[in-house]
């Protein structure tokens, strides 16, 4: 059974940092890539950072320059390291991979999430 899980939220004052740390457990034949989204109370699920196992990646506006997205596809881990964090940040951060197992073939899989809070 593949699965895809978080972890490393948690409370954070304005301007600080965190990392996101993401890992795909099962057996995975190929990695196409994975991502990272993020969702606030009363909006809708938002792009953060996505990779492909090629090398391309692509931010959301609201982040550039801030975070960092990078893929470990010999570990099958993906990482988002967040600096100068801000309020309007605070959101459950979701993992999710493009992945080929042989049992479900290609598919995409979502972890739970991990809660940020940026507060003072």
């Amino acid at each position: 059974q593949v699965q895809v899980e978080e972890s490393g939220g948690g409370l954070v004052q304005p301007g600080g940092s965190l990392r996101l740390s993401c890992v795909v457990s099962g057996k995975i034949f190929r990695n196409f890539g994975m991502g990272w989204y993020r969702q606030a109370p009363g909006n809708e699920r938002e792009l953060v950072a996505v990779v492909s196992d090629t090398g391309p990646i692509t931010y959301g506006d609201s982040v550039k320059d801030r975070f960092t997205i990078s893929l470990d596809t010999s570990k099958n881990a993906l990482y988002l390291q967040m600096n100068s964090l801000r309020p309007e940040d605070t959101a459950v951060y979701f993992c999710n991979g493009d992945l080929f197992s042989l049992l479900q073939g290609r598919k995409t899989y979502w972890g739970q999430g991990t809660q940020v809070t940026v507060s003072s």
